[in-house]
């Protein structure tokens, strides 16, 4: 699976603990209960439960994986999809708090050379347009865009944005669903926790780990097993800053012509991007 950067810049440096059920702790005995009396001896006091087992190492189970596979093999089928996503992220602030941020984002995606992606959450808000030619980064706060020239498929344009630019989109994973056994091996551990539903839709969940992303992902059962909600946990942050989205999916979107081209909105004003210091 994917990277997250939010929980590391918003990307989902998520793919894949066993489902090992933690050693239960030894009965509590029985106390004697104390005599009426009020010169009976006291009751002996309980003894101490046995030790918790040191938990298992996560292992990584081949029928999780193999979810993954699964779902990774649709999405590749759809050439343009639509996802809503409802989402929270944690961040420190100036004062060592750590505080949970709410928003919204829409994904608009015709494969394999264009998106239009609109973030808004507490913090402010970004659009994110790519035509096959170039991107265009907007904020509409401010009315500053900036534009830089990109890759002609969507998954190298968010490489090279994210490595020159710095540039990054939330849950960008979504593009890179197809590294399939790369992905994998990065996994430390990964389970099946258990059937459930996501906003009424039977699903299943399941828990992986990797270096520093701890993520959770709830698949939609049946023949359409897109992602349906994710939580990820940095892992490496004593402050274990937390992301989660849930996904609402259109697998047959119908675009208008100019959906991916920016046209700046009256008083729009352009900047130039400067790229990351080697």
């Amino acid at each position: 699976m994917p990277a997250l950067g939010v929980v590391k810049a918003v990307c989902l440096g998520a793919s894949l603990i066993a489902l090992t059920a933690a050693a239960p702790l030894a009965a509590w005995s029985q106390a004697t209960p104390a005599p009426a009396s009020a010169s009976a001896k006291a009751a002996p006091a309980k003894k101490k439960p046995a030790a918790a087992a040191t938990a298992p190492k996560g292992v990584v189970e081949p029928a999780s994986v193999a979810a993954l596979g699964k779902m990774s093999a649709y999405l590749r089928t759809l050439p343009a999809f639509e996802i809503k996503m409802a989402t929270q992220r944690d961040e420190v602030d100036v004062y060592g708090q750590l505080v949970t941020l709410n928003g919204e984002s829409t994904y608009k995606v015709k494969k394999p050379d264009a998106f239009h992606i609109a973030v808004a959450e507490d913090a402010g808000a970004r659009q994110f347009n790519y035509d096959g030619k170039s991107v265009t980064v907007y904020d509409p706060k401010t009315g500053y865009y900036a534009r830089f020239d990109a890759p002609p498929t969507i998954r190298q344009t968010l490489d090279a944005a994210k490595a020159k630019y710095g540039v990054a989109v939330p849950l960008d994973d979504l593009f890179h669903w197809d590294q399939g056994d790369a992905q994998s091996s990065k996994l430390t551990s990964g389970h099946f926790v258990g059937a459930t539903k996501v906003d009424g839709q039977d699903a299943d969940q399941y828990a992986f780990r990797q270096p520093g992303v701890d993520w959770q992902i709830w698949i939609a059962k049946g023949d359409k097993p897109v992602p349906l909600r994710v939580v990820l946990v940095g892992s490496d942050d004593p402050a274990r800053p937390q992301f989660e989205a849930n996904l609402s999916w259109d697998t047959a979107p119908q675009f208008a012509a100019d959906t991916f081209a920016f046209t700046p909105p009256a008083g729009a004003k352009a900047i130039q991007i400067r790229t990351l210091s080697p």
